[in-house]
């Protein structure tokens, strides 16, 4: 039930995209109760306007998380320090170097409608954050001290001036590109290529030159690593502090910001892999033990921690590889509303077949096209 409805307020959203703008004016005595948003509906809070949120990433407790990236920068000696604000996505504007970081993770009832309307919070947990903050620390770094600019730069990643795609085409078996963030991002553009290798260069107790050794992509780690020692200490030459696209400014209600998005991202289209799901999982629901219908994404979801790893190690690839199909199974098993088929033991063993056979085939493919 909790499905159907989610579905039905996207659609909703969706095919409400052109229709005449409603809003959620915040009451006249906010005092007592800053975030008065909180006890609305769905329905109600699609209306309020972001700038009436509110929200503050100082009052936040994302502001923790960007200290311990500067705590990190500090560490390596790098005395640039990116500004932070709150935005509708992640990212790092062009010629100002800083960086936005998505509304909904500052608060936990805007996460809450994040997953309902897009399936998916996009640093939604500790881990996932950081990663994504440290690339985006790689594109405000690039722009405060202009890297891109430069010979070496351009001869270690190619030229930042490319036109920017709408969508790419990854190799997935290719070493000369770091694996960071999903869809072997590094590989979409340049910028994101040094974006990506500053990452990993950047996390903590990071192994790169053992990680990388022998791969292509171990020059632009230390292309990196020569780069951030010569900037040590150094201050930028480009030092705007402006926030750009800040959610203080912006006066759309969450829902016209969310019928864009699914307008963007569209219904997923049919994929290769929808028929073997469809084969090793069902679609009608069958009641498992205590009463409940056991969701397909749900049983993959708890089998990654343990299948990771061993499927990387049979198939003869790197577990980024495996994280990818898994991540994509999930969504796919998700959007396909498919459940778990006989008993537990059978599921596993099927589960098992099913996300090797996949791995194997995307090792051996040239990937799929990707949008941006």
């Amino acid at each position: 039930m909790a499905a159907r409805a989610a579905s039905a307020l996207r659609s909703a959203v969706a095919v409400a995209r052109d229709a005449p703008v409603r809003r959620v004016t915040p009451p006249r005595d906010r005092t007592r109760k800053r975030y008065w948003w909180t006890r609305l509906s769905d329905e109600e809070l699609l209306d309020v306007r972001f700038c009436d949120l509110g929200l503050t990433l100082e009052r936040s407790p994302l502001a923790k998380r960007v200290a311990r990236l500067y705590a990190e920068l500090d560490e390596r000696g790098i005395a640039f320090r990116p500004h932070c604000w709150l935005a509708v996505e992640w990212f790092s504007p062009d010629g100002t170097p800083g960086i936005a970081i998505p509304f909904f993770l500052a608060h936990p009832r805007l996460r809450k409608l994040e997953r309902l309307m897009m399936q998916e919070v996009e640093g939604g947990n500790d881990r996932w954050f950081m990663r994504i903050l440290r690339h985006e620390a790689g594109h405000a770094i690039d722009t405060a001290y202009r890297l891109r600019r430069t010979r070496a730069f351009r001869e270690t990643f190619g030229p930042a001036g490319l036109p920017y795609p709408d969508s790419y085409r990854p190799r997935p078996g290719s070493r000369r590109y770091v694996q960071h963030l999903g869809s072997w991002y590094a590989q979409s553009h340049p910028t994101e290529d040094f974006a990506e290798t500053f990452a990993v260069w950047l996390k903590p107790n990071s192994r790169w030159r053992s990680q990388y050794e022998n791969w292509p992509a171990l020059a632009k780690l230390e292309y990196v690593d020569a780069t951030m020692r010569d900037i040590a200490g150094r201050a930028p030459p480009v030092r705007a502090r402006n926030h750009v696209e800040s959610l203080a400014t912006d006066t759309r209600t969450l829902r016209e910001h969310y019928a864009e998005m699914l307008a963007r991202y569209g219904t997923p289209r049919k994929r290769a892999e929808d028929e073997w799901l469809e084969r090793v999982f069902t679609r009608e629901p069958r009641v498992a033990r205590g009463g409940r219908r056991r969701r397909a994404s749900t049983f993959l979801r708890r089998l990654r921690p343990r299948l990771q790893a061993a499927i990387a190690t049979r198939v003869g690839c790197s577990e980024y590889l495996v994280h990818q199909v898994m991540r994509t199974a999930i969504r796919r098993a998700d959007e396909l509303k498919l459940y778990v088929r006989g008993d537990a033991r059978a599921a596993r063993r099927h589960a098992e077949w099913l996300l090797t056979k996949l791995t194997r085939d995307l090792e051996r493919s040239t990937g799929r096209t990707l949008t941006l």
